[in-house]
């Protein structure tokens, strides 16, 4: 008597009495050549990933807060960090192991993205090898492209989540007690591990938890909780360093209600133009795609709504597989992972647009093919074999990708595959003192290099330097990554990621930072930075006025896109 759902290829098990043809390679092989695939689709985009320009910000402070952690500074307390610490006790670790380098960062940013891709393809291989192979690449396709190779704690928190919701299934159908509880509390470690990289992915770890916990053996539970648990007490370690009330602040606070009002982007996404800042000058360079195709801002009106309807459809044919056969795995397998992306959603909903679109439907659209193999194989009775389900399921949610919102996938993965070539590379680099950045703009790497020699030339190791925008009662972005160019120097402000409605809010003590400062740098480079929300409101006046007051020019570079200043009393002394 052969499985019907024990979460492998039922086709591939011998009927008894039938003769079937050998096949040209074992299970191992066909195993390999998946993950060979899988591999390639990474390798061929990695070089031109590597070499492009990362967002300054973001993958700024992913460099400078890891460092600062290493020389004895914490998260929430002598900086701003809205997230969970894991990210930068990794990235410190790496850092003192091999260095403080961009390659170094953008590595472990690569080893996230693998991490999601891995663990949809470990979920989907429960229908077989063939649609896990197409599952994986669409992931890929989609969690690649929106900001590079930046090692962000949400693209960490989503691998860990689900490389621990598939430990949990692991867990879940072992037959052998032991292996069962010791996947167990593995799964539970690494579900809290994601929450410590991102504590608002506890909805999405609380409801994927409630699905596969259901009808679980009591000690398989009983040990999940416990790693839970174990994980979870982790956040201790960042309580006692940056003290309850700090991470309280950081976490909380300045995330959901100071900082929401500055982010927030029109729902829905309108048709005709693109809200985002970041997104249309993002645009302006953008490879030339042969496809006909919807305008870039129809085309994320388009991804809005379909990723609402993807996750229904994830959840309802996941309700409906476990309802109909509360004993099945792989029901309950597809409605684990479809509550997982319900949680997700408020990422998407919070900014919509590309990057937190594509940072939530890297799992649900990932594993729509497996949800279409589940109704082509009651729809479609003479679609007999998983692998021409998986091949037609997995073909038509990549095709219709391609066909809807190319812009955002298949055209910016197409784009950095040709770079890893040198074709349409649009990156300059700029280094000091062996430290490396790739910038998108030639005018500004070319402003860079000499207002990094200037700022050097007046200061000393330890020096404090502020980094800034040429009108600080508006804060809506920051070149974080000059902090890490100048690493001698130590960073005067708390705000190195700059937001609306947080830096600028007239009890931050922005003016404070600044005042502390020997030598600082603004930029306009954001100056044009305009959206529809709050980013747009002045907010005080005072840091103007202590750099009027209290700082002395010392020189404009590419025509005003940076100034740099330094203490005019110690102009005095120089």
């Amino acid at each position: 008597m052969t499985s019907t759902d024990p979460g492998v290829d039922t086709s591939a098990i011998p009927t008894p009495g039938v003769a079937r043809p050998r096949r040209g390679l074992t299970p191992r092989q066909r195993n390999l050549l998946a993950l060979g695939i899988i591999a390639i689709a990474f390798l061929v985009p990695l070089r031109g990933l590597l070499r492009t320009q990362g967002p300054p910000m973001e993958e700024g402070f992913m460099l400078v807060f890891p460092e600062l952690l290493l020389a004895g500074d914490f998260p929430n307390r002598d900086f701003l960090h809205l997230y969970g610490p894991g990210s930068l006790w990794l990235l410190a670790g790496v850092y003192k192991a091999f260095g403080t380098t961009l390659e170094a960062q953008r590595l472990v940013a690569l080893l996230q993205q693998i991490g999601v891709v891995l663990g949809i393809y470990g979920i989907a291989r429960y229908w077989g090898r063939t649609v896990a192979v197409f599952c994986a690449f669409i992931s890929l396709i989609i969690i690649v492209p929106p900001i590079g190779l930046t090692a962000l704690a949400w693209v960490g928190a989503v691998a860990l989540g689900l490389l621990g919701l598939l430990a949990g299934l692991e867990a879940r159908r072992a037959t052998d007690a032991r292996r069962g509880r010791r996947l167990a509390v593995v799964s539970g470690f690494v579900l809290a591990l994601a929450l410590l990289y991102r504590l608002d992915l506890v909805v999405a770890v609380g409801l994927a938890l409630i699905v596969l916990l259901r009808g679980m053996e009591r000690a398989k539970v009983q040990r999940l909780l416990a790693g839970l648990g174990a994980g979870l007490s982790l956040y201790v370690i960042h309580l006692a360093t940056a003290g309850p009330g700090n991470a309280f602040q950081g976490m909380v606070l300045d995330p959901v209600f100071f900082l929401r009002g500055g982010r927030r982007l029109p729902i829905p996404p309108p048709p005709d133009h693109l809200d985002g800042f970041l997104q249309r000058t993002g645009a302006i360079n953008q490879l030339d795609w042969p496809q006909p195709a919807l305008s870039t801002a129809s085309q994320l009106t388009v991804w809005f709504f379909l990723l609402f309807a993807v996750v229904a459809f994830l959840v309802i044919v996941g309700a409906v597989r476990v309802r109909r056969d509360p004993t099945s795995f792989r029901a309950r397998a597809l409605l684990a992972a479809a509550v997982f992306s319900v949680g997700l959603m408020p990422q998407a909903v919070q900014r919509v647009d590309s990057a937190h679109f594509a940072w939530v439907s890297c799992v649900p659209f990932a594993l729509l093919p497996v949800a279409v193999a589940e109704v082509l194989r009651d729809r479609v009775p003479r679609l007999r074999t998983v692998r021409a389900r998986g091949a037609i399921a997995g073909g038509g949610v990549l095709l219709a990708l391609v066909l809807l919102i190319p812009h955002f996938t298949a055209r910016t993965y197409t784009d950095y595959a040709l770079q890893s070539f040198g074709v349409h590379r649009v990156a300059f680099e700029i280094e000091r003192d062996g430290r490396r950045f790739y910038y998108g703009r030639e005018d500004v790497a070319d402003a860079t290099r000499p207002l990094l020699e200037d700022a050097a030339r007046i200061s000393q190791p330890g020096d404090r330097l502020f980094v800034g925008p040429t009108d600080m009662r508006k804060t809506p972005y920051s070149d974080a990554h000059l902090y890490y160019l100048l690493h001698e120097l130590t960073p005067a402000t708390y705000y190195i990621e700059m937001d609306p409605g947080v830096a600028n809010r007239d009890d931050s003590g922005l003016a404070d930072d600044l005042a502390s400062a020997d030598i600082a740098i603004l930029s306009s480079v954001w100056s044009g930075w305009e959206e529809p929300n709050d980013s747009r409101d002045f907010g005080s006046a005072e840091p103007n006025r202590v750099l009027r007051e209290q700082f002395c020019l010392v020189g404009t570079y590419g025509d005003g896109l940076y100034e740099l200043y330094e203490r005019c009393d110690r102009e005095s002394n120089r």
